[in-house]
């Protein structure tokens, strides 16, 4: 077979019909009668004395069994394209032709069987993908004129308010403008504990509202939902070709001609070197034809991608091609961002620390004087004032002072609030040793102070994500070397990267820097996994080999950019990437292996005559075939390429 024969007419390239359609009456017709015509004829050709009417029954079981493989081989055949339709429709011809009729309806009734059962069996997985949009609803009470009907989806456009009850599926992407709910966004995230929703939240089509009323205002008709795009998404993922399988679409190029030659050989050079029969040798030549065509060799690996991709969208992670899993899976360095990806990109007070003045007494000066200012670290430092019960005082004669922090007059004294700057020139021996100390453990510090000296130390950081420690320890056990990539000051980042765990920490860098740093990393160590938070980390995620954006269930943009999307925040799912990815790789080699090993061992067994006809279809195409399937299967299993 020098290639696929791909087209309506194949078997295998049905995929938008058989490949997406449950059992059909049609199919279990077909075989139920040409099953019956077989074991008839068989029957009546070899114990009774009536075996012409045996071959005629055995001949309608090959048509009818057969008939979609007859055709598309005849058709074939005609443009010289060597299919497999036509090797089969050769091998059953060639059989009849040669006295033995049994194996040649035997043949195409076992390859119609397997052809039917794997397109069943590989379309599991485009279902799972159809399953997607299922979970939208095909209608959705919306709020108009005053009162709630029930519309088509497709009917609802954006700005309208639909109405989300206890147990309905939210049908349309919006946000909350009434009422709390909890909703369940497994189909999307893949999180199995629902998230809480109030009013400026938004809620995606295919979630589930748990126990609460919602009114959502559409921001997205029902085309271009997050869910129908993540479901597009992954259908279009397929079309991608791995490095593995452009390998096995170059190897079929050569393996299959050499085959036909072979058998070519194999009718000429025994009986004449041998003096094997001719219709012995030729019977040979026929099992030979059959069991090295390539089938289970060329689905082992898509059928496992396939498997990979729609276990990782029911997951949360969107996987946007089959080179990219692949990557994944055989990359031993993953590069993080630091900022929004293992730290949650918002501040928090770990310490306050007073010096000759109560603790309390720091914290609230300093939440007075930045009760005025909407910087991060006034905003952090007026949240744990908050939390702690403080009460702010009036700030007089205020003055931000850029870049270094604020004054003003508190109670009549005037107070100074900063950075080490602003107190360069005071009697720095009280305070020194502890400032040392905090920012040496990758804290930002903030002084407060008096025109007479330092009163107390406000430290704060950047709040490590909760499975981040554990993330990055899962990945060096699986010999993965892990990087840091961050524009902070090398002694945050160092203390970071330390807290973590992380191997390699590399800071203060530019956007620009951290592009340099991964194309140096690609030098160094090959395929490179980059994993950011989405837009702001987008040249590195484009320049690394694979990059992952973390966090985008709603963002378009990093939809669009980014190779694998991970749609919740959760810093967990890298390894449950990279854990599914292997485990796919691993299913693949496992595939090829096993395809090569079998075919390659009885067409030796062929050659030598030791393999029928119909044994080669059964074990060395059917078998293998289901085989190969059934292993791919086993990616979506619940067991270490989950996620936890």
């Amino acid at each position: 077979m020098t290639e696929h024969e791909e087209g309506p007419s194949c078997p295998r390239c049905r995929v938008g019909a058989s490949h997406g359609q449950v059992v059909g009456r049609r199919e279990v017709a077909v075989f139920g009668v040409s099953g019956i015509l077989l074991l008839a004829g068989v029957i009546v050709g070899y114990l009774t004395p009536y075996p012409f009417a045996g071959t005629a029954l055995l001949l309608a079981a090959a048509v009818i069994s057969g008939y979609d493989i007859l055709r598309t081989g005849f058709f074939a055949l005609i443009r010289l394209r060597f299919s497999i339709a036509v090797l089969i429709s050769i091998a059953a011809a060639g059989a009849f032709l040669t006295g033995n009729p049994a194996e040649g309806a035997t043949v195409l009734y076992l390859y119609a069987v397997a052809e039917f059962l794997e397109e069943y069996a590989a379309g599991r997985a485009e279902r799972s993908i159809a399953s997607l949009l299922d979970l939208t609803p095909q209608t959705a009470r919306v709020r108009r004129d005053d009162a709630e009907t029930t519309v088509p989806v497709d009917d609802v456009g954006v700005g309208e308010i639909v109405i989300a009850r206890p147990g309905d599926t939210v049908p349309l992407d919006g946000i909350v403008v009434a009422g709390t709910s909890s909703v369940d966004q497994a189909a999307i995230t893949g999180e199995s504990v629902p998230v809480a929703k109030e009013v400026g939240d938004g809620v995606y089509a295919g979630t589930r509202n748990v126990d609460g009323y919602l009114e959502v205002r559409v921001t997205k008709p029902e085309r271009e939902s997050t869910i129908a795009r993540v479901a597009a998404l992954v259908a279009e993922a397929q079309s991608h070709t791995s490095p593995t399988e452009a390998f096995i679409e170059r190897f079929s190029r050569y393996y299959t001609p050499a085959v036909i030659l072979l058998a070519a050989l194999l009718v000429v050079v025994p009986p004449l070197a041998f003096g094997v029969p001719f219709l012995e040798a030729f019977y040979r030549a026929l099992i030979l034809l059959v069991i090295a065509c390539p089938c289970a060799l060329a689905i082992s690996t898509p059928v496992s991608m396939v498997s990979g991709i729609t276990t990782a969208a029911h997951n949360g992670v969107l996987i946007k091609g089959r080179d990219s899993l692949e990557a994944v899976g055989l990359a031993r360095v993953v590069v993080f961002d630091k900022t929004g990806t293992l730290t949650t990109g918002r501040l928090e007070v770990d310490d306050v620390v007073g010096f000759g003045v109560p603790e309390a007494e720091v914290l609230a000066v300093a939440a007075s004087l930045e009760s005025r200012s909407g910087h991060p670290i006034a905003e952090a430092i007026r949240r744990r004032a908050e939390e702690e019960g403080a009460v702010l005082r009036d700030v007089e004669e205020f003055v931000s002072l850029t870049g270094r922090g604020v004054r003003g007059r508190i109670g009549g004294a005037a107070y100074t609030l900063g950075n080490v700057a602003l107190f360069a020139d005071g009697d720095d021996r009280a305070w020194r040793a502890a400032y040392d100390r905090l920012e040496s453990e990758g804290k930002t510090v903030v002084l407060a102070g008096t025109a007479s000296g330092v009163i107390g130390l406000v430290a704060l950081s950047d709040v490590v994500k909760r499975d981040a420690e554990k993330t990055v320890a899962a990945l060096q056990a699986r010999g993965i070397r892990t990087v840091m990539l961050t524009g902070d000051n090398e002694r945050v980042g160092e203390a970071v990267a330390r807290h973590i765990g992380i191997d390699e920490c590399h800071a203060g860098l530019l956007p620009e820097d951290k592009v340099a740093m991964v194309e140096r990393l690609m030098d160094r160590y090959g395929l490179v996994v980059m994993v950011g938070d989405g837009v702001n980390d987008a040249p590195a995620l484009a320049r690394a080999n694979v990059g992952v954006a973390m966090g985008a269930i709603g963002s378009d943009v990093a939809i669009e950019a980014a190779d694998i999307v991970v749609m919740e925040d959760d810093i967990s799912r890298v390894a449950y990437l990279v854990a599914l990815s292997e485990k796919t790789v691993s299913v693949v080699r496992q595939n090829v292996i096993a395809a090569l090993v079998v075919k390659l061992g009885i067409a030796g067994l062929a050659v030598f005559g030791l393999v029928t006809l119909w044994m080669a279809v059964a074990f060395g195409d059917m078998g293998l075939s289901l085989a190969v399937i059934a292993n791919a299967l086993r990616i979506g299993r619940p067991d270490t390429g989950n996620p936890p």
